[in-house]
Protein backbone atom coordinates (compact mmCIF):
# COMPACT_ATOMS: atom_id res chain seq x y z
CA UNK A 1 0.00 0.00 0.00
CA UNK A 2 2.79 2.81 1.08
CA UNK A 3 4.31 1.69 -3.00
CA UNK A 4 1.43 2.54 -4.67
CA UNK A 5 1.21 5.65 -2.09
CA UNK A 6 4.80 6.57 -3.21
CA UNK A 7 4.03 6.54 -6.53
CA UNK A 8 1.19 8.80 -6.19
CA UNK A 9 3.44 11.33 -4.20
CA UNK A 10 5.87 11.44 -7.29
CA UNK A 11 3.34 11.82 -9.58
CA UNK A 12 1.59 14.45 -7.81
CA UNK A 13 4.26 16.99 -7.18
CA UNK A 14 2.06 19.07 -4.40
CA UNK A 15 2.89 16.04 -1.82
CA UNK A 16 6.64 17.81 -1.46
CA UNK A 17 9.89 15.94 -0.21
CA UNK A 18 9.06 15.40 3.01
CA UNK A 19 5.98 12.63 1.71
CA UNK A 20 8.72 11.05 -0.32
CA UNK A 21 11.06 10.05 2.24
CA UNK A 22 8.31 9.02 4.60
CA UNK A 23 6.51 6.90 2.31
CA UNK A 24 9.60 5.87 0.91
CA UNK A 25 10.90 4.91 4.48
CA UNK A 26 7.69 3.23 4.85
CA UNK A 27 8.10 1.01 2.01
CA UNK A 28 11.57 0.06 2.61
CA UNK A 29 11.15 -1.11 5.95
CA UNK A 30 8.61 -2.98 4.72
CA UNK A 31 10.44 -4.80 2.18
CA UNK A 32 13.38 -5.06 4.10
CA UNK A 33 11.00 -6.46 7.12
CA UNK A 34 7.54 -7.57 6.39
CA UNK A 35 7.03 -8.71 3.13
CA UNK A 36 6.29 -12.37 3.19
CA UNK A 37 8.91 -14.47 1.24
CA UNK A 38 10.00 -17.47 1.63
CA UNK A 39 13.28 -18.11 4.05
CA UNK A 40 16.05 -19.07 2.22
CA UNK A 41 18.70 -19.32 4.58
CA UNK A 42 21.29 -22.33 4.32
CA UNK A 43 20.39 -25.93 5.20
CA UNK A 44 21.92 -29.43 4.68
CA UNK A 45 19.37 -30.85 3.29
CA UNK A 46 18.03 -28.40 0.05
CA UNK A 47 20.29 -26.69 -2.25
CA UNK A 48 18.14 -24.37 -2.24
CA UNK A 49 17.58 -23.13 1.36
CA UNK A 50 15.33 -23.65 4.17
CA UNK A 51 12.09 -23.09 2.25
CA UNK A 52 9.41 -21.88 5.58
CA UNK A 53 8.08 -19.09 4.86
CA UNK A 54 9.68 -15.29 6.35
CA UNK A 55 9.17 -11.68 6.85
CA UNK A 56 11.25 -8.98 4.66
CA UNK A 57 14.19 -9.99 2.96
CA UNK A 58 16.53 -9.78 5.94
CA UNK A 59 15.13 -11.53 8.24
CA UNK A 60 14.67 -15.60 8.34
CA UNK A 61 12.02 -17.62 9.07
CA UNK A 62 10.44 -18.14 12.87
CA UNK A 63 10.40 -22.05 12.99
CA UNK A 64 14.19 -22.39 13.45
CA UNK A 65 15.33 -19.84 15.91
CA UNK A 66 18.77 -19.78 14.26
CA UNK A 67 17.33 -18.50 11.02
CA UNK A 68 15.75 -15.15 12.61
CA UNK A 69 18.78 -13.21 12.51
CA UNK A 70 20.99 -15.64 10.06
CA UNK A 71 20.05 -13.50 6.68
CA UNK A 72 20.44 -9.97 8.43
CA UNK A 73 24.21 -11.61 9.50
CA UNK A 74 25.21 -12.93 5.76
CA UNK A 75 25.07 -9.29 5.03
CA UNK A 76 28.44 -8.81 7.40
CA UNK A 77 30.37 -11.17 6.76
CA UNK A 78 32.00 -11.16 3.14
CA UNK A 79 32.35 -15.08 2.09
CA UNK A 80 28.34 -15.00 2.65
CA UNK A 81 27.48 -11.77 0.69
CA UNK A 82 27.45 -13.58 -2.76
CA UNK A 83 25.15 -15.93 -1.07
CA UNK A 84 22.95 -13.00 0.33
CA UNK A 85 22.61 -11.38 -3.01
CA UNK A 86 22.00 -14.42 -5.51
CA UNK A 87 19.21 -15.27 -2.89
CA UNK A 88 17.41 -11.54 -3.58
CA UNK A 89 16.41 -12.93 -6.50
CA UNK A 90 15.26 -16.37 -6.66
CA UNK A 91 11.76 -16.15 -7.59
CA UNK A 92 9.47 -14.04 -8.84
CA UNK A 93 8.32 -12.79 -5.24
CA UNK A 94 12.13 -11.99 -4.01
CA UNK A 95 12.77 -9.81 -7.52
CA UNK A 96 9.85 -7.97 -7.10
CA UNK A 97 10.07 -7.51 -3.60
CA UNK A 98 13.93 -6.70 -3.72
CA UNK A 99 13.27 -4.12 -6.79
CA UNK A 100 10.57 -2.21 -4.60
CA UNK A 101 12.84 -1.98 -1.87
CA UNK A 102 15.83 -0.95 -3.84
CA UNK A 103 13.52 1.68 -5.61
CA UNK A 104 12.48 3.25 -2.75
CA UNK A 105 15.57 3.65 -0.73
CA UNK A 106 16.57 5.75 -4.51
CA UNK A 107 13.24 7.56 -4.09
CA UNK A 108 13.97 8.87 -0.43
CA UNK A 109 17.91 9.19 -1.36
CA UNK A 110 16.66 11.54 -4.51
CA UNK A 111 13.84 13.18 -2.29
CA UNK A 112 16.33 14.42 0.49
CA UNK A 113 19.03 15.83 -2.38
CA UNK A 114 17.00 19.12 -3.70
CA UNK A 115 17.39 19.79 -7.60
CA UNK A 116 18.05 16.11 -8.59
CA UNK A 117 14.37 15.45 -9.38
Amino acid sequence: MSGLLLIAAWINHAAGPVVVIVLSGATAAWCFFQAPLSCGAPVREHDDGCRNNASGLLMGCRQVRQHRWQKLKMLIFRRQLRAFCSGLFSDGKATIVTLAGAGSFISGLVALVPGIA
